[in-house]
């Protein structure tokens, strides 16, 4: 048996892995040798381990976790690869959601140091005084929209849009757009934006929590806020954002009041299609229409005229952060985008693209 058998060595010069690698594997169960000699201890493998340890050094130097590939390798002399693929799959948006993450962090350490060579700021200081409380209620409206694409970090946050005595708080990640509008105080210069960072709009709301009012400093590219004793601040990136009141020009569609815990009770539960989302990745879609003054759910087979598609999911998330139990659900065309609005108050409102379907 030994002449079909690998020792350690020959196995770590064919697979790629160390001999030390070897070791550390068939201590922690990954890859253990087919025959250990009792006397010397040493390692032996089969001629199919080497295979094994192959696979083995690709999974290392992708960086699935240990655990998953302990998995992989116990399905690898099977057929079915169901659960090989899902692992891969989840290991992927790991990464990518580690990649934005780094991302981000670096875009902000680089504005960091372009302040430190350049500390002497040419615009103007900028204060305003903000009502804590709807300054939250704005946040809470929008942040759900921001992006989180690595490609697209001039949408990774929220755009501050100071008007006169409107801030208006505007995010988009390019298949939905949310906007809302708070009160300030202080402000008769001319317009001032800026686009304020998520972990940075997720301080400022954290820090609202305990305050009634709030101070806002827009100076140069640091903004500031302020809500009693405690403080927040950091650097906005120089990214030019798309004009959000230009995307919020659409034509009057069909209109339906609805009552949104019976509405999110009747999406949990009713129909839901298979689909698509905008990036590619598999979503649950809804089919919407308005008949009368009512939204409807529409099965796929449904002859029901003007039906729009939209991420269910997506759906959901804009109903929570209207927080209202009446809202108005206005369909155009089914390419063109839905609108959640308030009833009573149609400044706050979000727009959800739709999902374009081959029929």
């Amino acid at each position: 048996m030994e002449n079909t058998m690998r020792s350690i060595g020959e196995t770590a010069r064919d697979s790629g892995l160390g001999v030390s690698a070897l070791r550390f594997y068939d201590r922690a169960g990954v890859l253990v040798p087919a025959r250990v000699d009792p006397v010397t201890g040493y390692r032996w493998y089969g001629p199919e381990q080497v295979d094994e340890a192959r696979l083995l050094a690709r999974l290392r130097r992708a960086g699935l976790p240990l655990a998953d590939i302990r998995l992989v390798l116990a399905g690898w002399p099977g057929r079915d690869t169901g659960l090989v693929q899902q692992l891969f799959q989840a290991h992927l948006r790991r990464l990518e959601r580690g990649l934005a993450e780094a991302r981000t962090e670096f875009s902000t350490i680089g504005s960091l140091f372009d302040r430190k060579e350049n500390p002497m700021s040419t615009l103007p200081t900028t204060e305003v005084s903000v009502p804590a409380a709807t300054l939250a209620a704005a946040l809470d409206a929008v942040r759900f929209a921001a992006g989180t694409d690595p490609e697209l970090p001039a949408l990774g946050g929220v755009l501050f849009d100071l008007d006169g005595a409107t801030l208006s708080l505007a995010a988009t990640d390019r298949y939905r757009l949310a906007v809302a509008q708070t009160p300030a105080e202080g402000h008769d210069g001319p317009r001032t934006q800026v686009l304020v960072p998520s972990p940075l709009a997720d301080a400022m709301r954290a820090l609202l929590a305990d305050g009634t009012t709030a101070l806002l400093t827009v100076d140069g590219d640091r903004v500031t806020l302020d809500c009693g004793p405690r403080q927040t601040s950091g650097i906005c990136p120089d990214h030019d954002y798309p004009d959000y009141r230009r995307l919020a020009q659409l034509p009057e569609g069909r209109r339906a009041l609805i009552h949104v815990p019976s509405f999110r009770t009747a999406l949990e539960r009713g129909p839901v299609l298979p689909g698509e989302s905008h990036d590619g990745t598999p979503c649950d879609l809804s089919l919407l229409t308005v008949s009368g003054a009512d939204a409807v759910l529409c099965e796929d087979g449904d002859a029901a005229p003007d039906r729009v598609a939209v991420n269910r999911t997506y759906l959901l998330e804009a109903l929570t952060a209207a927080a209202a139990d009446r809202l108005l659900l206005e369909l155009g065309t089914p390419t063109a985008p839905l609108a959640i609005r308030h009833p009573e108050d149609e400044t706050p409102f979000s727009l959800l693209m739709p999902v374009r379907r081959d029929n």
